[in-house]
């Protein structure tokens, strides 16, 4: 596989061939995700629930976030690297520049991914004009757990879904090249997908966007507790073992199996 770029996922989109993305957080898996044909992995803040054991992304630092991308991005050199921004490291212009600088300087990510729509309009902005690639977040956002109320689905009235339309709109024009949107009903996913320039890669929004993710633990059934409904389990029952799980899922991706009808919920 050549090194995959932000244009390559552009041209997937136009194309509509569908983007294989995952989380990973050490080299071991880097190396399997590679070699099952990931384009993009993302060392996500999720760390914080299935490596660290805490209840929330919320405790995660950029050190720890530094620590698991430069590990996962020795392991790389395919695929495209994101890596999130932690809660809270993103304050201010000037505070998410020495963030980004942070995870792409030392840990090696070509991309940082961000929660929120109006108000990290400047964040995004400025880290563009910096030359910063920009991944952003909507729908659900595990960062704003408790002013969420939780784990909810998110965009589900007309109100709320129109908030996400419009920040959508306006995080590209400040110069977002990718979105993750989470939890949101498969049709305003859809929406999204249509009406943005920048490939739409969703979690929990059914199978009309441009690519998919899911936490690596969850598809690999390694989950603690009850495992969120949008995800699949790809490893129980695969006779290839982790390599066989991890191809599985790409491949699902692909052909369009993966979101299938049980695993969407609105």
């Amino acid at each position: 596989m050549d090194r995959i770029t932000l244009g390559q996922l552009a041209s997937m989109k136009r194309e509509r061939q569908p983007i294989a993305c995952l989380t990973c957080y050490d080299a071991t898996f880097a190396r399997l995700l590679e070699q099952a044909g990931v384009e993009v992995v993302l060392v996500g803040d999720s760390l914080g629930n299935v490596i660290q054991g805490h209840a929330s992304t919320l405790p995660v630092s950029v050190d720890d976030m530094v620590y698991h991308t430069k590990s996962v991005a020795r392991a790389l050199s395919a695929p495209l690297l994101i890596a999130d921004l932690p809660f809270l490291s993103y304050t201010t212009p000037a505070q998410a520049l020495a963030s980004a600088h942070r995870l792409m300087g030392e840990g090696g990510a070509q991309m940082v991914k961000l929660e929120g729509g109006a108000q990290v309009l400047d964040m995004v902005r400025a880290l563009s004009d910096f030359g910063v690639p920009v991944c952003v977040h909507l729908g659900l956002l595990p960062q704003s757990v408790h002013r969420l109320g939780g784990y909810r689905y998110q965009g589900r009235e007309a109100g709320a879904a129109e908030r996400i339309r419009a920040d959508a709109r306006a995080l590209q024009e400040a110069g977002a090249e990718l979105l993750v949107v989470e939890c949101v009903p498969a049709q305003l996913a859809g929406e999204l997908r249509q009406q943005l320039r920048m490939p739409v890669i969703g979690i929990g929004a059914g199978a009309d966007c441009d690519g998919q993710v899911l936490v690596l633990h969850d598809m690999l059934g390694a989950h603690r507790g009850r495992p969120p409904r949008f995800s699949r389990d790809f490893l129980t029952g695969q006779t290839g073992g982790l390599s066989g799980a991890l191809a599985a899922y790409v491949a699902a991706v692909k052909s369009g199996a993966f979101p299938g009808p049980e695993q969407t919920l609105f």
